[in-house]
């Protein structure tokens, strides 16, 4: 099957210019053969996540966006701001490729991977705005026959993020956690799967019709934090669950003092009194998304028992033996259509991805606006 495989395909690629600018490009790069353990798969679908708009524009101001280029080989380019541009002077001319994660079909196989031509197959590694990939068996995962690349796109963040949030959970030794923004795709994949363990889940959403929409796949706690009472619902919802840890997709701003508060204010209710340092209940908030890029203001109104902490899934993955491991990947894709399934509002092809005013939709990383790249449209 090599040969229906062509010599070259397209690429995105950004790169941190030393004048001040990002530019995303797309170029043209060769396509290798596959070595006896990897297989060179076609990607037909790749989802647009928080975390590959932070490479693919590394901050830039969108708003500035310019097109150019050719109509077959189009660039973008956007200004970053001084203090951006020197966080990222490490990046200053490196052309690097974007996309976490996607899926495909297998066109051309190693010596050892012949079992797996012309399979459907989820993939992880980077690069995946690309018309083709070319990986180790390892960074793909086969899917069952009947599920489509579009379905399988966001096979890996999404549904192991959540499945991770429940293993920390389970090994920290907490009972019911807090999540924020929970009106995302990852959102609403963790209100299905708590409510299929049994872990009270508290979400916190940021306008009332996202209280609405988390309704429909059955969230019992939804605070919306628009609202004039919100500390006041947020603080009845944390007792009523039990919740003492918090994933926080947001990162800037008071939310996750706000939800400090909440679990000390619970908390108080099971130790009454005066106590100097706080009740000894430990309360947890792991900050796991940038959706709000400025400081993270914490107001110590909580005792001493807490943390507040970085988490990425990843890094979690990490920690885990390859059975922990091997089992989360199987549960994620036995559940694709169902507690894992993703859902998008627009597809783009790579070009597509370079229009301005297609980036003014996908870069506000809106709830609802989710997109999903098809490379080879």
């Amino acid at each position: 099957m090599r040969s229906e495989v062509p010599s070259e395909g397209l690429q995105l690629r950004s790169t941190v210019e030393a004048d001040g600018t990002v530019e995303v490009a797309l170029v043209r790069v060769p396509i290798p053969h596959p070595k006896a353990d990897e297989v060179v798969v076609r990607i037909e679908a790749s989802p647009i996540n928080p975390s590959d708009l932070g490479l693919l524009f590394a901050g830039a101001d969108l708003t500035h966006a310019r097109a150019a280029g050719t109509a077959e080989l189009p660039t973008v380019s956007a200004p970053l701001a001084p203090e951006q541009l020197r966080l990222l002077a490490a990046r200053i001319g490196q052309a690097l490729s974007v996309g976490n994660e996607g899926a495909g079909t297998v066109v051309a196989a190693g010596s050892t991977t012949q079992a797996l031509l012309g399979k459907v197959v989820g993939v992880i590694g980077g690069e995946m705005y690309a018309q083709y990939r070319c990986l180790k068996i390892s960074q793909c995962q086969p899917f069952p026959t009947g599920i489509s690349p579009s379905q399988g796109a966001a096979w890996f963040i999404n549904p192991l993020t959540a499945l991770c949030m429940l293993e920390t959970l389970r090994r920290e030794g907490h009972r019911a956690l807090v999540h924020t923004a929970a009106a995302s795709n990852l959102g609403r994949m963790l209100v299905l799967l708590c409510r299929e363990e049994g872990v009270p889940l508290v979400n916190v959403v940021r306008r009332p019709e996202q209280v609405a929409a988390l309704s429909e796949p059955g969230a019992t706690h939804v605070c919306d934090s628009s609202q004039p009472g919100f500390r006041e619902s947020l603080a009845a919802a944390v007792a009523e669950a039990g919740a003492t840890l918090a994933f926080d997709a947001v990162g800037g701003g008071t939310l996750a003092n706000e939800v400090l508060v909440a679990m000390e204010a619970a908390a108080t209710r099971s130790q009454p009194g005066f106590r100097r340092y706080g009740t000894t209940v430990h309360k947890q908030v792991y900050i796991y998304g940038s959706l709000d890029s400025g400081p993270t203001v914490l107001q110590r109104a909580w005792g001493l028992s807490w943390g507040v902490g970085g988490w990425l899934v990843t890094n979690f993955l990490e920690r885990l033996s390859s059975d922990e491991v091997a089992r989360l990947r199987a549960r994620a894709v036995a559940e694709l259509t169902t507690t894992f399934a993703s859902h998008f509002s627009e597809e783009v092809s790579l070009s597509e991805m370079l229009r301005p005013d297609r980036i003014a939709v996908y870069a506000r990383r809106a709830t609802g606006s989710k997109y999903l790249v098809r490379p080879n449209r």
